[in-house]
């Protein structure tokens, strides 16, 4: 079996993506004072996506989406008033409204992800208020450019609509951005005692909870003997082996030890490498990433933050519409939890994630 293995890993170098995987396609992650990440260029253009997302006091928006991994840059503006121009001082008169310019990198974060960090941080049922502004230039809406974000962005408000009801937030296409006066911009990194209405701590807790009445982990004794060897010994299993290599029905794959949810089924592609495939992880900040130098070879080895075990590899080599990568991972690292059986197992929260 270590042959077969072997032969099918520099099967893999030879069609070249055994080198440093990802590496053309993520950025450095590296951050400056105060938890605000520095802005980044060396993104792929074509990962490189803008949304407008207009929440009240644009520094608090803009100071809480910049310690996002994934947000490559921000800039403070007004959109969708009534006039093509403006500024600070006439935005009452022009009707717009306090908006956040964010261009973000698809192979790190989705639309759908950002937009559930914003309706994290406003309040979606207030009508031209937010914390202790008021007016119409503190209206929420989010603002695209791109007619197919319509799509995501309309699922994203029906989950919302279902657990606040009627909601304010406008959704229109983009009509204008006036880029806001320099001192706005990066306001609370220059001023990190500024007025900000939202907790910006939000930031590095949990976007999505599990229902830890339900998720149940397994010790290590419960895990058969190749799901012990990949995830503590970082063997590889046969390739095609796995069943869930042909599993492509709606659901969760969730780490095998923990339950932690890890990947989606609609990130999930076939890459015709033996392996289960998927785009990107289900939400950020869930894996870690370490230089594997084993076999003679340089790449990218993708474990669990959560129980910091082996799961597979990241490689470069994913569809570009998708943002390139290719996070190839044992079968037998994952337990697949079916769309329908996600409420019961304590999942319910993650089904947007999965449509």
């Amino acid at each position: 079996m270590q042959r077969m293995v072997l032969l099918s890993l520099l099967l893999l170098a030879l069609v070249g993506v055994f080198a440093v995987t990802g590496s053309g396609a993520k950025k450095e992650g590296t951050k400056m004072g105060n938890g605000h990440k520095v802005k980044v260029s060396n993104v792929v253009p074509e990962n490189k996506r803008t949304i407008y997302l207009a929440g009240g006091c644009f520094w608090g928006v803009e100071g809480y989406f910049q310690r996002l991994d994934g947000i490559v840059d921000t800039e403070t503006g007004y959109a969708n008033g009534k006039t093509k121009e403006t500024d600070y001082s006439r935005i009452h008169a022009t009707d717009h409204a306090e908006t956040v310019k964010i261009e973000y990198d698809i192979s790190q974060i989705s639309l759908e992800e950002i937009l559930l960090h914003y309706f994290r941080i406003i309040d979606p049922t207030s009508v031209n208020r937010q914390g202790n502004d008021v007016g119409r230039q503190y209206r929420t809406g989010i603002y695209y450019e791109k007619a197919e974000d319509r799509s995501v962005i309309d699922k994203i408000m029906r989950y919302e609509k279902e657990k606040y009801g009627q909601i304010a937030v406008e959704t229109e296409p983009l009509q204008h951005f006036v880029l806001a006066e320099e001192y706005h911009q990066d306001y609370l990194a220059k001023n990190p005692m500024g007025y900000c209405h939202i907790n910006l701590a939000m930031a590095d807790k949990p976007l999505v909870e599990k229902d830890l009445n339900r998720v149940k982990g397994k010790e290590k004794s419960e895990l058969d003997e190749l799901s012990r060897a990949v995830l503590f010994e970082a063997a590889t299993e046969r390739p095609f082996s796995s069943p869930l290599y042909q599993e492509y029905r709606k659901g969760i794959y969730v780490d095998k030890l923990t339950g932690e949810p890890l990947f989606a089924s609609k990130d999930k592609f076939d890459a015709g490498c033996g392996w289960p495939s998927f785009s990107k992880p289900i939400l950020g900040g869930l894996l870690s990433e370490h230089t594997d130098r084993s076999y003679g070879m340089v790449r990218t080895e993708v474990r669990s933050k959560d129980s910091d075990t082996h799961l597979g590899h990241v490689f470069s080599d994913g569809p570009i519409e998708k943002g390139g990568l290719r996070y190839c991972i044992n079968g037998a690292s994952l337990e697949f939890i079916p769309f329908e059986e996600m409420d019961a197992k304590g999942y319910g929260a993650y089904k947007v994630l999965c449509e």
